[in-house]
């Protein structure tokens, strides 16, 4: 965790954000991308699973902080923010509301199971020998992270257990996915 500047800590331009407008645009012409526009741009292919389908659901859910169905431009640009350059704190909080697909304000086995296993697809995809046992995964996640033994995590259980266990910060944290994701699936087509 140096002190040098990354490419992604450096200062948004007033240009950066007039070819981020332009390209937001010219997908959504109606100045809000809606759900499907969302999976088409970031899913990629139409031969994803129902349970890809429902967490890029969660991710476009996470992104809609108004809650009304769409992402304006300005949820973008946080989006894009949060993913390209925001703080650990603030990515962990991200993964968190994509994990919670209740959105109780806890996890519970089947939802930190149900992320953990489509994490480890996209890791798959990108490295076949990559091995995935999502039970241990599930299980160790809840032993380091799951204090009070409620079967269920809370986010302040997340956010500490995450940054005070490599493992589980890199078992949890969606911000390298999401990166890579977005830097795939839309920094190319600018």
């Amino acid at each position: 965790m140096g002190q040098g500047q990354s490419d992604s800590d450096k200062e948004v331009t007033l240009q950066s954000i007039q070819m981020l407008y332009r390209k937001f645009i010219s997908e959504c012409p109606s100045g809000k991308m809606h759900l499907h526009e969302f999976k088409k741009i970031f899913g990629g292919n139409s031969s994803s699973t129902e349970e890809e389908s429902a967490y890029m659901e969660n991710v476009f859910h996470s992104f809609d902080t108004n809650k009304d169905g769409k992402i304006d431009f300005m949820e973008y640009v946080a989006a894009v923010n949060l993913v390209l350059r925001g703080k650990l704190e603030d990515k962990l909080k991200w993964s968190f509301k994509v994990y919670d697909r209740d959105r109780n304000g806890c996890l519970d086995r089947q939802e930190i199971r149900h992320v953990v296993k489509i994490i480890y697809k996209i890791k798959k995809q990108n490295n076949p020998d990559i091995s995935e046992n999502t039970d241990y995964i599930c299980d160790r996640i809840f032993e380091v992270l799951d204090k009070n033994r409620d079967s269920q995590i809370s986010l302040e259980e997340f956010m500490e257990g995450a940054e005070r266990d490599p493992w589980v910060l890199e078992q949890l944290q969606l911000d390298i996915i999401a990166c890579k994701w977005f830097n795939q699936h839309h920094m190319k087509k600018s």
